[in-house]
């Protein structure tokens, strides 16, 4: 034990700047010669160059021959660093503790996740009771070598004796939907395929699923169109799958269908994209089959609000919504009148200065959670919406999820997390309204010696934008601290504090770790979500240049000490920050990042973002916007740009791999100056969900050693 207290602090006080026998420098690397192409395309009058055309093509072996070589650059540059090493194994430590999901009750048993620290998939286990035996029921990690399948349950039937199993391979999007015996484990011979976001909602004999037709071309970049719902029957073939609901009339847009705890109604949503939905419902006691005599009846219609059923209760359908409540509210409709008439719609909860982000119905229960300056807070109410109780959680600065559970159960539990703490699992019962710690990590660090902070700070327009900042207590503000700005703005999707050990290795060696809640995120609610979309995607830029400046003025860091990261939508963030302010931060990672603007929506399910985006062949307004910000397009000659590493995932069928590799090619012809331009590429991997631990492990000691030695 001396020994691991005395490694732990040696690590901790490491200086950033410590000498290394780094041998290679940045001008030593000699980069693939990416060749380019004449295309041109005239959009709206103007001529864009695409001189990297080809490498949008997956199959093609020259862009397998050109992602070989640039691997192999980026690797014999990485793997020169001895810090590399050091790191890795610092991380793999802290990575090494057992992580425990949220249990789920199906039937009368139970279901639970573990990882015993380093296995590169989570197994789920079975037991009978709370403190009894469990038994492994799932193991995604003997289904390949590599970890590289992911499995996971989706519903269970009602009478507990089946449960759908959800598996995919190297990260990819598309998903087989496999059925299993919850008593025996065994595995049925139903097996549906060209599934993508979807789930599995029983109903008698069978279940409700969505999915595409077989794609025409690769199956990693062809566009995905026709997203339709099914009804599958155990015991059937796919083809034999009573198609639910097909629109042929359009087919970019997604369907789900799911039904109500107690199968007397079953719910549509449609959505033309990531932004807005309609709602429509159908009883299931008089109508069950596709083509019935009753129609489905409108709920909510068009696709600027969000809306989503909780659950019908009590012949009450009970409305999560932001129409006329830019912060949402539940309300509730009576099934036997006029559901689309606002103008009967009851509030449940209204309302309030707080986003009401989600409510659940669970343990005779309304289990809702509200973000207060993007941290989660928890009330139960009765179902009526009254009564309110607010759950006391371990912080006020932190993140919950769970709360799930049948409508008769008199428990149920949660999770909690936050930057210094590691999740833990609760057991809430419904009845007593006490929670008690049903699982706690035991992670190799000590989260006293670190303190979260938050800021407000000025955006160029005025806005107040508030960020998290965690380090180090006794932190000297000397504007020469190693500092990682990341952030995301957009989607209406919410940034809140959780825990990773991969930040904690940044923090121990005296990193300062800052995340704001940009606009086009959906922290404040949907006003907030819309003054970062769209025509008004810049605002999301200029806050996250702001917070960099923030810092810098503050003297937490300066230039020369500050890296910028964001992935997905905030790869986009992050290549266009480098555009627009190519000397405002030291070391960037766009990671899997929507990099070409103008024919993003050409790919898989790009289609889905123009609600957020914008579409370039839309109209003129669209496209010069697009083209503004679009960061393979904004690249400019002769720049200096940051030490930079670009990441991506040859099975990125969400954000393909074709923006990265465009990106990283254009900016490596750009740059001027002795820093480096890597890509990133890994294999067998995709978005991101689903990573198996080892790959992890390998892509975060390659991130804080490039960070670390470019800030060196």
């Amino acid at each position: 034990m001396r020994f691991i207290l005395f490694s732990l602090i040696a690590v901790a006080t490491m200086s950033c700047g410590e000498p290394s026998s780094f041998v290679m420098k940045p001008g030593d690397i000699v980069y693939p010669q990416t060749r380019t192409v004449g295309q041109v395309d005239t959009l709206w009058g103007v001529e864009v160059a695409d001189p990297y055309r080809w490498l949008e093509d997956d199959r093609d072996p020259e862009v397998e021959k050109w992602v070989e070589d640039e691997n192999e650059v980026t690797r014999k540059y990485l793997d020169a660093m001895p810090l590399r090493n050091v790191l890795r194994a610092r991380y793999e430590r802290l990575f090494n503790y057992e992580k425990v999901g949220v249990p789920r009750k199906v039937g009368d048993k139970y279901f639970i996740t573990r990882n015993n620290g380093l296995q590169d998939q989570s197994v789920v286990y079975i037991f009978d009771e709370l403190g009894g035996e469990e038994r492994v029921f799932l193991d995604p990690n003997s289904m390949s070598e590599d970890g590289t399948i992911t499995a996971s349950l989706g519903g269970a039937s009602d009478d507990g004796k089946y449960v759908s199993v959800i598996k995919s391979e190297a990260g990819s999007d598309w998903q087989e939907i496999h059925v299993m015996e919850v008593e025996t484990g065994k595995e049925l011979e139903d097996v549906l395929k060209w599934v993508k976001f979807s789930g599995t909602s029983w109903v008698g004999e069978g279940f409700y699923y969505s999915r595409y037709p077989e794609p025409e071309g690769s199956a990693l970049s062809a566009e995905n169109t026709f997203h339709s719902v099914y009804f599958h029957k155990l015991g059937t073939l796919q083809s034999e799958d009573e198609l639910v609901f097909m629109d042929e009339n359009e087919p970019n847009r997604y369907h789900f269908a799911y039904a109500t705890e107690d199968n007397k109604y079953l719910v549509l949503n449609v959505s033309t994209g990531t932004d807005g939905n309609s709602l429509f419902i159908k009883n299931l006691e008089v109508d069950g089959s596709a083509d019935g005599g009753v129609k489905w009846e409108v709920l909510v219609d068009g696709f600027d609000d969000h809306s989503s059923v909780v659950e019908v209760i009590d012949g009450r359908v009970l409305l999560l919504t932001d129409i006329d409540a830019p912060k949402y509210r539940l309300v509730s409709v009576a099934t036997d009148g006029n559901l689309a008439d606002r103008g009967s719609w009851v509030d449940v909860i209204p309302e309030s200065e707080h986003l009401l982000e989600s409510v659940v119905a669970s343990a005779g229960s309304l289990f809702a959670t509200s973000l207060r300056n993007a941290c989660h807070a928890v009330a139960q109410y009765d179902l009526n919406g009254e009564n309110p109780f607010e759950l006391e959680l371990p912080s006020s600065v932190g993140t919950v999820g769970g709360f799930g559970g049948k409508i008769g159960a008199e428990e149920v539990f949660y999770a909690f997390t936050s930057f210094t703490h590691p999740t833990s699992i609760y057991r809430f019962d419904a009845i007593s309204k006490k929670s008690e710690l049903f699982s706690a990590p035991d992670v190799r660090f000590k989260p006293e010696g670190y303190e979260t902070n938050q800021v407000w700070y000025e955006s160029k327009d005025g806005t107040k934008i508030p960020m998290f900042i965690v380090h180090r207590k006794g932190l000297l503000l000397n504007g020469k601290n190693p500092t990682l700005l990341y952030a995301y703005g957009g989607f209406n999707i919410s940034l809140t504090p959780s825990f990773s050990a991969s930040t904690i290795v940044f923090l121990e060696r005296g990193g300062v770790y800052a995340m704001p809640n940009l606009r086009g995120g959906g922290e404040f609610g949907e006003d907030w979500h819309r003054a970062g979309m769209l025509l008004d995607k810049q605002n999301v830029f200029d806050d996250f240049i702001a917070a960099a400046e923030y810092l810098i003025s503050e003297k937490y860091t300066c230039s020369d000490k500050l890296a910028i990261e964001g992935r997905s939508n905030g790869g986009l963030l992050v290549g266009a920050v480098m555009a627009q302010r190519p000397e405002l931060a030291a070391v960037a990672f766009p990671g899997v990042g929507v990099m070409d603007m103008l024919r993003y929506h050409k790919f898989t399910i790009g289609w889905g973002w123009i609600p957020e985006y914008g579409c370039a062949d839309s109209s003129a307004t669209d496209f010069n916007n697009l083209l503004s910000f679009s960061p393979v397009h904004n690249l400019v000659d002769g720049t200096s740009y940051p030490s930079t590493m670009v990441s991506t995932s040859d099975h990125d069928d969400r954000v393909v791999p074709a923006h990265s590799f465009k990106f990283a090619a254009r900016l490596q012809a750009a740059h001027k100056g002795e820093r480096p331009v890597l890509i990133r590429i890994e294999t067998n991997a995709g978005h991101g969900a689903g990573k198996p631990t080892s790959k992890v492990i390998d892509e975060q000691a390659d991130k804080w050693a490039f960070l670390f030695h470019e800030l060196n």
